[in-house]
């Protein structure tokens, strides 16, 4: 069933994300519903959970008083993870570990070291724990000053929303603001330098992770009241969305892996990732808080049903049997490895749909 109210919503199942998770952290990969040892682990899948985990507490704080042990341990696990993951001497996160626990590389991704700031940031923003809190503050601290020299525009945008987590909860830190201050507007400038009338963009091809380019900064602009940096993020999000949907049935259709979408070419259709589809619930739902608008809203719930078979396939993602998500969409049929990408993507676009029946609380990213 494709839901069309908040009270049709899936149930929030965790199942396959403790399936994913041992003593070392969450395992990249699976095979059908089964880890995948020989792929080890990524500081980019632990950052996300680390996300998720956090912001899962909360929610139950609110509901029952009390954060859920095992959600406390989940938590913990992933922290530590990124806490091994930084390497003092580079002042950068790995990225890769195999399943023996040996690093496969000094120095991670920019990417990679953005979200562990992410979810750094996430936890100085929203956890009551003080022992989490204490360390996450830390490594904030060592790791945010390596984000000024990325080049990366999706690594400034998961590096601006950990800051502004952590700069509503501490709004007085000038390096942080000095940090935020740089990024925003390098994605501000690169978007204003790109953009045409047929190509709202900041690159000049559609890649991975879009939404969170424009959510950025609807976030940083809103926080800061930056009515041009507001105007940029809703128009290169609302060209994202017009071009992320069914010509005919007007569903949503993600950027395809196979080619992306370059300017001046076409669009690749497949491989379609549920990374997609969970950054555009979010970006579209901050849009939607932002603006009061409610075809943000709309535009949410279409990126949020096409996990749940309104999509070109008309094949579901979720797997209510075991609370995983399945890989994406081929041409012809679903990638049926639930790895961590994937099932962190819908867990935590659940959560952001779930999060429209409290309208008054902190907005919760994915």
């Amino acid at each position: 069933m494709i839901p069309k109210s908040l009270d049709q919503l899936p149930e929030l199942k965790v199942d396959h994300l403790h399936r994913l998770t041992d003593d070392t952290g969450m395992l990249q990969h699976s095979i059908f519903t089964i880890p995948n040892r020989r792929e080890g682990y990524t500081t980019d899948d632990n950052a996300r959970a680390l996300i998720f985990a956090v912001l899962l507490g909360q929610e139950e704080k609110r509901h029952s008083g009390q954060v859920n042990p095992s959600t406390e341990r989940l938590a913990l696990c992933y922290s530590a993870f990124l806490e091994h993951a930084y390497n003092p001497e580079k002042g950068r996160f790995r990225n890769f570990l195999r399943y023996d626990r040996r690093w496969k590389e000094p120095v991670g991704s920019e990417d990679s070291h953005g979200r562990a700031l992410w979810a750094l940031g996430t936890v100085l923003g929203r956890s009551k724990d003080d022992g989490l809190r204490g360390a996450a503050g830390r490594l904030f601290e060592f790791s945010l000053p390596a984000a000024v020299e990325f080049s990366s525009p999706r690594a400034w945008a998961y590096t601006l929303l950990g800051i502004q987590e952590y700069l509503d909860s501490y709004p007085g830190d000038r390096d942080a603001q000095k940090v935020r201050s740089s990024l925003s507007h390098r994605l501000l400038e690169m978007y204003e330098s790109i953009r045409r009338p047929d190509w709202k963009w900041f690159e000049n091809i559609l890649a991975y992770g879009n939404a969170r380019l424009p959510q950025a900064l609807l976030l940083v602009g809103s926080a800061c009241s930056d009515d041009r940096m507001v105007t940029a993020g809703l128009e290169s999000l609302d060209w994202l969305s017009t071009e992320q949907h069914c010509e005919i049935n007007r569903h949503f259709v993600p950027i395809g892996s196979q080619g992306f979408y370059r300017q001046n070419g076409e669009s690749a259709r497949f491989d379609q990732q549920p990374l997609e589809a969970a950054g555009a619930v979010s970006a579209c739902l901050h849009a939607y808080r932002v603006t009061g608008d409610s075809r943000w809203r709309g535009e949410a719930w279409s990126a949020f049903n096409w996990f749940l078979g309104d999509n070109d396939l008309q094949l579901a993602l979720y797997d209510s049997a075991t609370g995983g998500c399945r890989d994406g969409l081929h041409p012809d049929r679903a990638n049926e490895n639930q790895g961590a990408e994937s099932t962190l993507s819908f867990l935590m676009a659940l959560l952001e749909m779930r999060s429209l029946q409290e309208p008054e609380q902190k907005e919760i990213l994915s």
